[in-house]
C-alpha cells in the first residue's frame, strides 16, 4: 500500500481499524521526503524523532488507549512556528540554528493530539513574499512543474502536501500565505477567523494580520486539522473565547452537494479583472456553474473599497514589520556580527541586521519605519487604517445579501522561478484577491477547481465568510469539492503527476 497517497482521513481510519501502523505510515513519508526534497527544497529540517513518536502512538493504541482522531497522522510544520526539538528560523539567516525554549500553541496542540511531526517547511523570509523565493535557504519548487514557483510565503507547506511528502501541514496567512500557495499547488488552504487559532509561538510579521491555519489535500482533511488547532489560548491576547463547532463535521455535511440548495454565493466583481488569466477565469466560472446547477444562487456583489486594499495592506503590514523585527538586535538571540575592529552596540546591531536580513525584509522595514515616522503617521498609517475599516464595511454590506463571497484565489497560475524577483510591485499585486480577508479578519478557504487550459497548472477558488463562520466555508467548500470530483471522475489531488521531476523536465 502506498501510504503517502492516502488522505489524512483515510490514514486516521486505517490506524483506528488496525489496518496499518503509524510507524509504517511515518516511515513512508520520511522516505518520500528523502527521495524528493533535494529537488523541491520544501523541508528545511526533518524530525529525527518522528519514528520514535510514531512507535509510541502504536504502543498506546495497542494497549487499548482511546486516542484523538489524528493520533499517528504525520504533520509538516511551517518554519514560522517555533518548536523545542527542531530549529526555528522563519526562513532567515538571522535565526539560523535558533532553538526555541517552548512550542507554539498549535504545535503543542498537535503533539497532544498524537500527531507525528515530520519536520519544518521552507518559507519566504519572515513570511515576506508571494513565491517562496526570498528564503535564505533557497527557493521551493512547485511539484506540478519544477520550473514554477509554489506561491508564498507558505510554499514549503503547500508543496510538501501536494508532493505527497506530508498529508497535512500548518501554515500562516498574513495576506494570503496559506491560500495563494494552495491555489498554485492544487491543495486546500484555510485562513481561519482572526483570533480563532492561537498565534502564540508564531514568529511575528504583522500581528494584526497574521493567522495560523491548515494546509491539506481535501476540505475534510483541513477540517480535521482545524479542529485540533482552534480554540482559546490565554497566551494570545487576541484569541477569541468562542465555542467553535467541528469543522470536520461541517465538511462531512457539505460532502453532499444538496447542501448548496438555496445558498447565496456572491461573486465580488472588483476581484475579477483584466489581470485575471483566461484559464483561471474559465475554471472559476465553471465551478460556479456547477454550484448553480446544484441549486446555489450566484449573484454579483460589489466591494468598492477593495481597490485600495493592496495599498492599505502595504502600509499597515510594513509598519508592524518594522516594530516586530526590531527584536533582532544581535543582543538577545539570533545572529551576531562583530565589525572587524569591534564597535558600539549600535554598530554591532547594524552589522548584524545588514548581514542577517534579506533584501525584501530590509525593504519592508524601511517602508514601515517611514510610514510610522513623525509627520507621516497620519498621512500613511492612519489613512491605511481608515481604508481597513471601509473594507470591513464592504464585507458587512455583501454579507447582508449573500452567505459567502467568492473570487479566484490567485489571478494567475504559478509563474516561472525568478520571473518576478526584480519587480517587487508585481509580487505585491499577487495577493490582490486574498488581502481583503486579512484586513477584515475574516475566514477564507481556497480549494482547487481545475487546471488552466494555457499551462495545465492548478486554479484555486477562494471562499470567504463572515467572522466566526468558518464552518460555513467548510460546508460550501466540501460541496464544491464533491461536484468537481464527480465532474472529473477522481479527486483533484489524484491529478498531479506522480513523477513531478519528469513532468517538469518535459
Amino acid at each position: 500500500m502506498d501510504y503517502t497517497a492516502l488522505t489524512a482521513a483515510e490514514i486516521s481510519a486505517g490506524l483506528q481499524a488496525g489496518e496499518f501502523t503509524s510507524e509504517a505510515v511515518t516511515q513512508a513519508f520520511l522516505e518520500r521526503i528523502a527521495a524528493t526534497n533535494e529537488e523541491l527544497n520544501s523541508f528545511l529540517h526533518v524530525n529525527a524523532a518522528a519514528l520514535d513518536a510514531a512507535r509510541d502512538i502504536d504502543k498506546r493504541r495497542a494497549a487499548g488507549e482511546q486516542l484523538p482522531p489524528l493520533a499517528g497522522v504525520p504533520l509538516a510544520v511551517k518554519d514560522v512556528l517555533v518548536t523545542t526539538d527542531m530549529p526555528s528560523t522563519s526562513g532567515s539567516k538571522i535565526l539560523e540554528g535558533y532553538m526555541s525554549p517552548f512550542d507554539a500553541t498549535v504545535v503543542a496542540k498537535a503533539r497532544e493530539a498524537g500527531m507525528i511531526l515530520l519536520g519544518k517547511t521552507n518559507m519566504d523570509e519572515f513570511a515576506m513574499g508571494s513565491a517562496n523565493e526570498t528564503s535564505a535557504y533557497g527557493p521551493v519548487k512547485n511539484p506540478w512543474n519544477l520550473k514554477k514557483v509554489p506561491g508564498g510565503s507558505g510554499g514549503g507547506s503547500a508543496a510538501a502536501v501536494a508532493a505527497l511528502q506530508a498529508p497535512l501541514a500548518l501554515g500562516s496567512d498574513t495576506g494570503g500565505s496559506i491560500r495563494q500557495p494552495g491555489a498554485l499547488t492544487g491543495t486546500v488552504g484555510v485562513k481561519p477567523t482572526y483570533g480563532g487559532v492561537s498565534r502564540y509561538g508564531a514568529i511575528a510579521m504583522a500581528s494584526s494580520l497574521d493567522q495560523i491555519g491548515p494546509c491539506a489535500r481535501t476540505v475534510l482533511d483541513a477540517g480535521l486539522l482545524h479542529d485540533v488547532i482552534c480554540g482559546y489560548d490565554w497566551h494570545d491576547s487576541t484569541s477569541l473565547q468562542t465555542q467553535w463547532p467541528s469543522m470536520a463535521a461541517a465538511a462531512r455535511e457539505g460532502a453532499d452537494p444538496a447542501t448548496l440548495r438555496g445558498v447565496k454565493i456572491g461573486v465580488v466583481k472588483e476581484l475579477l479583472s483584466e489581470a485575471t488569466q483566461p484559464g483561471v477565469r474559465e475554471q472559476f466560472e465553471a465551478a460556479l456553474e456547477l454550484a448553480r446547477q446544484a441549486g446555489a444562487e450566484i449573484v454579483e456583489v460589489s466591494a468598492p473599497h477593495f481597490e485600495y486594499s493592496v495599498a492599505a495592506y502595504y502600509l499597515i503590514m510594513p509598519a508592524e514589520v518594522s516594530s516586530n523585527l526590531a527584536r533582532y538586535d544581535s543582543v538577545r538571540f539570533g545572529l551576531r556580527v562583530e565589525p572587524e575592529n569591534g564597535g558600539t552596540v549600535d554598530e554591532v546591531m547594524g552589522a548584524t541586521r545588514a548581514a542577517g536580513f534579506g533584501d525584501e525584509v530590509k525593504r519592508r522595514i524601511i517602508l514601515g519605519t517611514y510610514a510610522l515616522s513623525a509627520g507621516y503617521y497620519d498621512a500613511y498609517y492612519g489613512s491605511a487604517q481608515k481604508v481597513r475599516t471601509l473594507v470591513q464595511q464592504d464585507f458587512n454590506a455583501m454579507f447582508e445579501q449573500v452567505d459567502v463571497v467568492v473570487a479566484p484565489t490567485s489571478n494567475t497560475t504559478a509563474w516561472d522561478l525568478g520571473e518576478r524577483v526584480s519587480d517587487p510591485m508585481l509580487n505585491y499585486l499577487n495577493d490582490a484577491t486574498t488581502i481583503p480577508a486579512n484586513l477584515a479578519g475574516l475566514p477564507g478557504l481556497s480549494l482547487p477547481v481545475g487546471l488552466a487550459a494555457e499551462d495545465s497548472l492548478p486554479v484555486g477558488l477562494q471562499l470567504m465568510a463572515p467572522q466566526c463562520e468558518d464552518a460555513r466555508l467548510y460546508r460550501v467548500g466540501a460541496a464544491l469539492e464533491s461536484l468537481i470530483t464527480a465532474r472529473d471522475g477522481k479527486p483533484f489531488a489524484a491529478q498531479m503527476p506522480s513523477d513531478f521531476g519528469a513532468e517538469a523536465g518535459a
